[in-house]
């Protein structure tokens, strides 16, 4: 039997991921039966669970990719970035986001294992926080932990809202806000400076 290359099995990960996706936000957790993950992905039952032990760790899969990309965001940009970066999000994304969230109100077990793929995302919210309070930037009067449940809430708040259709038309406005509440007073935001600053020089708040 030919080997088949760590290529060809990433291609193929990534070409049962975007299926499921698909199943899992059209159809939510429990209706995504491995029926729907077949006509989804175009790939039997066995060549889908070759790679995920079950729907579950498929699932996961799935979450811990999206909690990945946003710590690499968060690190570089700041979790106000990744919130801008919303707008860019097709309905597959945010509906899986949506069951994250349902999953972890109805299921314990399931919470504590999401629990440990959400510590990238707040490690580096955290982080860059404290980075940016020792460089001036980032508010004193307020403590971290608190700070970075209010930017948690306010991403939660906004994947729950555009995924049940919410107008984007002030998010701009609205995320801007959200930033000017941690910075420290009279520090302007990024969007005030990138005009003037080069790009090393560049560095969003939260």
């Amino acid at each position: 039997m030919p080997k088949v290359s760590d290529e060809q099995l990433a291609s193929r990960r990534a070409e049962i991921l975007d299926g499921a996706r698909r199943a899992f936000a059209r159809h939510g957790y429990e209706g995504a039966t491995v029926k729907i993950l077949e006509a989804e992905t175009g790939l039997s039952r066995g060549a889908i669970f070759h790679h995920f032990r079950d729907k579950d760790a498929l699932f996961l899969a799935l979450a811990e990719d999206d909690a990945d990309e946003m710590a690499q965001t968060v690190a570089e940009h700041g979790l106000v970035q990744v919130m801008r970066d919303l707008q860019e999000k097709d309905a597959g994304w945010l509906g899986v986001q949506l069951e994250v969230r349902r999953r972890l109100r109805t299921e314990p077990d399931f919470a504590a294992r999401w629990a440990e793929h959400q510590s990238a995302v707040l490690g580096a919210t955290t982080a860059r926080l404290k980075r940016q309070r020792k460089a001036g930037i980032v508010r004193t009067d307020v403590p971290l932990p608190i700070l970075v449940d209010f930017l948690r809430l306010a991403l939660d708040g906004l994947v729950s809202g555009l995924a049940s259709g919410m107008p984007s038309d002030h998010l701009h406005g609205v995320l801007d806000l959200v930033e000017d509440a941690v910075r420290q007073s009279g520090k302007p935001r990024e969007s005030q400076v990138v005009s003037v600053l080069p790009d090393r020089h560049r560095e969003q708040t939260t």
